[in-house]
């Protein structure tokens, strides 16, 4: 177990580099901050599932879509894209732009720019696996602030009513979102009651402690949806970024490009 984990911890390190690196080589402003409270849970979702671009089995859905980065780099990390196509993001002519486009050939399952929509794709595809005895996972990835559509509970409902054991849903609540923090009813210790509340298998853990979010996934159901509670930190690994909303879309210039690095060096 120690020896993946370790392994897993080195796979962050490789995702949150990328990140920087795929925004300082745009110039121009990304959502970082919150690409970056994601990377330890994509790191473990892309390492105990089995996600594959060709012929899917597991399927990953990224429903916070203006988190792209850290799936465009996870995608890279695990061979499904090119370093050097990554470095295209947001240029003239590339495919890659702040949200997620569609490409099923490199793992990208659903284009995103509205949000709300991916728990309802993601419920699709759990049905259909069900119908079709197919006995493999769907796991999508929400924002806390995304949690205010209305759609997101429209189909959490859905998900318990057609008891979806094979859908997992990961809230990411790093506490806020494009305009600001978000409100306390909305938060990390109310959202466990409003996902329990729909019915739900809910476990919660620190979305940062790479044994804890392995575990909160081993605690799913035989008859419902598992949703995880995961607490988190907008800009993790970057000291001027941890909790600083002004990094929810930021360009990084030379100088906190190098700083960045300097910040998650010292804690690889």
């Amino acid at each position: 177990m120690l020896e993946k984990i370790n392994k897993i911890k080195k796979l962050s390190y490789k995702i949150r580099k990328n990140i920087l690196d795929i925004s300082y080589n745009s110039g121009e402003p990304s959502h970082i901050g919150g690409a970056l409270s994601l990377v330890e849970i994509l790191a473990v979702i892309y390492s105990n599932f089995n996600i594959k671009a060709s012929k899917p089995m597991d399927r990953f859905i990224l429903s916070k879509g203006h988190g792209f980065l850290v799936l465009l780099s996870t995608l890279c990390c695990k061979n499904f894209i090119k370093k050097r196509d990554i470095l295209q993001f947001q240029k003239n002519g590339s495919n890659f732009i702040a949200h997620p486009i569609m490409d099923k050939s490199i793992g990208i399952e659903t284009s995103n720019g509205s949000l709300g929509q991916g728990l309802s794709f993601g419920v699709g595809l759990a049905i259909s696996y069900k119908k079709k005895n197919n006995y493999n996972s769907i796991i999508v990835v929400v924002g806390d602030g995304e949690c205010y559509e209305g759609s997101i509970w429209e189909a959490a409902i859905t998900a318990t009513e057609n008891n979806l054991n094979n859908l997992f849903v990961v809230v990411d609540c790093n506490g806020h979102q494009n305009d600001g923090a978000i409100n306390k009813m909305m938060s990390f210790k109310e959202m466990k009651k409003k996902w329990l509340g729909f019915g739900w298998n809910v476990n919660s853990c620190n979305g940062h402690n790479i044994s804890k979010i392995i575990k909160a996934f081993k605690k799913n159901s035989k008859s419902k949806p598992t949703a995880i509670i995961a607490n988190t930190i907008k800009g993790k690994g970057v000291n001027f970024m941890e909790n600083n909303n002004d990094w929810h879309h930021g360009r990084l210039t030379k100088r906190l490009y190098l700083e960045s690095l300097k910040s998650i060096n010292k804690t690889r």
